[in-house]
């Protein structure tokens, strides 16, 4: 049996019913088969891809709070510390009810791979719970997150385990954690991202994973001979990528057409509202219902369905496997010339053959959305130099580090005889650096 396999297999039967994981591993893996292929010899001795699949440290634990009615809460919490080859461990916190240990597995070990295209000195980590910001007060939230960092400060810092945002943790739920590690570290430093401007927080942060999105579609799209000017795009999602994806593509001089919630999807043939979309979603913190009293002429669905209509460049931004066989035969069936991934995994590995093999440009997660860890660790950067970068600065910075992952992507599956294969062109790039530096840094 090839050594990939072997490992897929190992994975499979060493973390029995976490689906989520074993999909990202399979994925990395056998896209990297010429890769390992050509090295086998010294992975194989040095057990490097059972090193790569098993987290350096994982932890679980109790999260008790108590809510608004006096009534004890219980959540559980999660650190994967995946990988420190390339630096301290970074990567976001997600809270939400479907979060489970595969789920925070699936996403660290992704954000490996993420954090190495950057070319900057971060390794892979993600962490979260169960725990649902959704109904609950400030006063409620603020009680679940001091108990929930309670817990983690043992295990975070500067120079150790950097978390951020991701899925249901804001600036509100940063600040909070924020507050709680420093009351009980005692010291003030950079041992999260995505902070308040007032105490080191970077500007450009809240816009990064959807600005970087678009950088690097664009790039991918002149790399092909197109240009992104006069296209029309889907996107799913409505928070922070897809908000701020709509708002770059808009400045880059596209149209998009939809936006999703949990409960449905907006089609608005005029252009989506973004001064509408952030009232509702940012100011409001609403759902999706209320759009069409902004804009009479829109439709509202609910349930699925965001990928039937037609577009030139689909960009799903809501959640994982989110984008399946059926939506892909209906994008290509409309003429979609890209896809590029603003959330973690959100197209099925079918789905993504079929884009791939019917000649849709597709930028895989690990590169397309890198933009929002890449302005985490230049927060880290600037509080590291006790300063602050102007939002000019911090966007021509992301911009460079996008177009440069697209690059190195492009390259990759060039060198490897895979031209246009970006999933594999990231995959190769992001491992052969953390690679090197495990060989070199020894057992």
């Amino acid at each position: 049996m090839a050594y990939v396999d072997e490992v897929i297999d190992l994975v499979v039967k060493k973390n029995p019913g976490e689906p989520e994981f074993h999909q990202a591993v399979k994925e990395v893996l056998e896209s990297l088969r010429p890769v390992i292929e050509a090295h086998e010899d010294v992975y194989r001795r040095e057990a490097l891809l059972e090193q790569l699949v098993e987290p350096e440290r994982q932890i679980k634990f109790r999260v008790p709070w108590v809510d608004d009615k006096g009534q004890v809460q219980v959540n559980t919490g999660y650190r994967v510390q995946f990988n420190s080859a390339i630096g301290p461990y970074k990567g976001g916190l997600r809270f939400h009810p479907s979060v489970y240990i595969g789920i925070i597995k699936f996403l660290s070990f992704e954000q490996i791979f993420k954090n190495s295209l950057t070319g900057l000195p971060i390794g892979g980590g993600k962490g979260g719970s169960d725990f649902d910001p959704k109904g609950k007060s400030d006063r409620e939230i603020m009680a679940f997150c001091k108990s929930f960092m309670t817990e983690l400060y043992k295990y975070i810092g500067a120079d150790t385990d950097v978390p951020a945002g991701d899925i249901g943790v804001g600036g509100r739920e940063i600040g909070y954690m924020f507050g709680q590690y420093k009351r009980i570290r005692g010291t003030f430093e950079g041992c999260l991202t995505g902070k308040g401007l007032d105490f080191g927080g970077s500007l450009a942060r809240t816009e990064a994973t959807g600005y970087g999105l678009l950088y690097l579609t664009a790039e991918m799209l002149r790399h092909n001979g197109h240009d992104l000017k006069g296209k029309t795009v889907a996107i799913s999602g409505s928070g922070n990528v897809a908000t701020y994806a709509t708002e770059k593509a808009y400045q880059l001089g596209a149209k998009v057409i939809t936006v999703s919630d949990s409960n449905g999807w907006v089609y608005d043939p005029e252009g989506i509202d973004l001064a509408a979309l952030k009232e509702i979603k940012e100011v409001n913190r609403q759902r999706l219902t209320e759009y069409k009293k902004y804009r009479p002429n829109s439709e509202y669905h609910e349930g699925r369905g965001v990928w039937s209509v037609k577009c030139d460049v689909a960009l799903p931004c809501a959640t994982q496997n989110e984008l399946n066989l059926e939506d892909a035969k209906m994008l290509v069936a409309n003429g979609c010339i890209a896809v590029a991934e603003g959330a973690n995994m959100p197209t099925t590995m079918d789905a993504t053959k079929y884009l791939q093999e019917n000649g849709v440009l597709f930028a895989p997660g690990k590169a397309a959305n890198a933009g929002g860890v890449a302005t985490s660790a230049l927060e880290m950067s600037q509080n590291s130099e006790r300063l602050s970068w102007s939002f000019e600065e911090v966007d021509q910075q992301l911009q460079r580090i996008m177009t440069n992952i697209f690059q190195k992507v492009a390259d990759a599956a060039d060198r490897y005889g895979m031209k246009g294969d970006y999933v594999a062109g990231a995959n190769i790039a992001g491992f052969e650096k953390v690679a090197n530096a495990m060989l070199a840094q020894g057992v």
